[in-house]
């Protein structure tokens, strides 16, 4: 089941997502609720899962890696969890989605240079049961992941004809 988000919850992660680390009585001020009706609404969010975490926003490119890419992997079906845990080993790899289409797999890498990416790949290749990838470079990422505007569009009001 869906988690009800109203205005409130969007204003609060709003606010969040500006500043993670504010403190729940400046949240409560900015907001102009009580204390306890922010904390409230933390929790519910945290609790359902809906909230994973606070973790810090590192830009990849200031600490060395400002190469990214795609890597669509075709593999045999029945080996996909042990390349998934495989993957999970490179600290080179942001995420892993499964996929429909071609790929089974779209892997996002960050590498330092294009030869750290060439071996990240030569690696993914040597894993048992890969069959085939395919790389696309990113060359900018012109909108950054974001939730909040979907957050945001949960909770308006659809207008009247």
């Amino acid at each position: 089941m869906a988690l009800k988000i109203d205005a409130l919850d969007s204003a609060l992660l709003a606010e969040l997502a500006a500043d993670p680390r504010a403190p729940i009585l400046e949240l409560a001020q900015r907001l102009g609720i009580a204390r306890n009706t922010v904390q409230a609404r933390m929790k519910r969010l945290e609790s359902s899962g809906a909230v994973r975490g606070y973790p810090p926003d590192v830009d990849l490119q200031a600490i060395g890696y400002a190469v990214h890419a795609f890597l669509g992997i075709e593999l045999d079906q029945n080996k996909m969890d042990a390349i998934v845990e495989a993957l999970r080993t490179f600290p080179h790899v942001l995420e892993v989605h499964a996929t429909t289409g071609r790929a089974d797999l779209l892997v996002r890498i960050a590498a330092q240079t294009q030869q750290d990416l060439l071996e990240i790949i030569q690696r993914v290749h040597a894993i048992p049961g890969v069959k085939h990838t395919e790389t696309m470079l990113a060359l900018a990422t012109p909108i950054e992941y974001r939730c909040l505007p979907i957050v945001e569009h949960l909770t308006k009001i659809p207008p009247t004809p």
